[in-house]
């Protein structure tokens, strides 16, 4: 809703007066931080003169679903962006991440991501792991359900060598990567070290494409915390980086093949 109030050239202010709202109310439903009724919804997609009647529908759709999801349970406990983080993977409808130095937060086991949290500056302290790793576990939930986002993963060779907890706890997260290979929807796919140079070195992404192209959006992991983005302009760049990856990439099988000699080799 907001890129739409943007794109007609609308402040938050003029577009809560169409509603008889003030500014703060229009932000705060534009971040979700409060619903909105599908007839609003629609009022305003009219006065935005959005003839998308794809994206009204899909967000009339998302406005309509009144269930608490379980991520509500968090509210007080974790930074919104890591909640808004785990409605959008509940929403897509695919999922794609690249990873560097990391291994995707869907594919971690309890003990590496303890590890993961343990190392974090400033320190946690022990409960606000615990609310981390309860939420990270939870998440991987869309790849277990009844209808599984589909799910590909590109991680680079070095995330795969990195000793988190030391051999055991590394070994067993290797095993487990694999076996999440082996499920329906999931595609696991090696960078290696021999590939050479590669585009967005560095970056830890994660790609949700939406019910309809105009949802689709980009999450950044930053020390600040998560960061969206949903320009196209940003959105195409990134869908470019993710199709340059996947070529440099071994297949499933060779990836496989990759992480069972890592494995071996520890």
């Amino acid at each position: 809703m907001r890129k739409l109030r943007e794109r007609a050239g609308m402040t938050a202010s003029q577009a809560g007066a169409l509603l008889g709202a003030d500014q703060a109310r229009v932000s705060n439903m534009e971040s979700g931080r409060v619903g909105i009724s599908a007839d609003r919804l629609r009022t305003l997609a009219g006065h935005y003169a959005c003839a998308d009647e794809q994206l009204v529908e899909a967000l009339v759709a998302m406005v309509g679903d009144r269930t608490r999801h379980w991520w509500e349970e968090y509210r007080t406990l974790l930074p919104a962006g890591q909640l808004d983080l785990a409605e959008l993977e509940h929403h897509a409808t695919s999922l794609r991440t690249a990873q560097t130095a990391t291994l995707p937060g869907l594919l971690q086991t309890v003990e590496h991501a303890r590890v993961v949290f343990g190392q974090g500056i400033p320190s946690l302290r022990p409960p606000e792991v615990e609310h981390r790793i309860s939420y990270r576990v939870k998440r991987q939930d869309v790849l277990f359900r009844d209808d599984p986002v589909p799910y590909t993963a590109i991680i680079h060779e070095a995330a795969l060598r990195m000793r988190f907890g030391g051999r055991d706890i590394t070994r067993r997260q290797l095993e487990h990567i694999l076996t999440m290979s082996e499920r329906p929807g999931v595609t696991v796919l090696v960078l290696p070290f021999a590939a050479g140079e590669f585009p967005g070195s560095g970056q830890t992404l994660c790609y949700a494409t939406g019910p309809v192209q105009a949802l689709d959006t980009i999450q950044l992991d930053q020390s600040h915390g998560v960061v969206f983005h949903d320009a196209e302009s940003k959105l195409q760049r990134y869908r470019q980086l993710l199709r340059r990856l996947e070529e440099l990439a071994l297949d499933p099988a060779g990836s496989r093949d990759l992480i069972r000699l890592v494995a071996r080799e520890l």
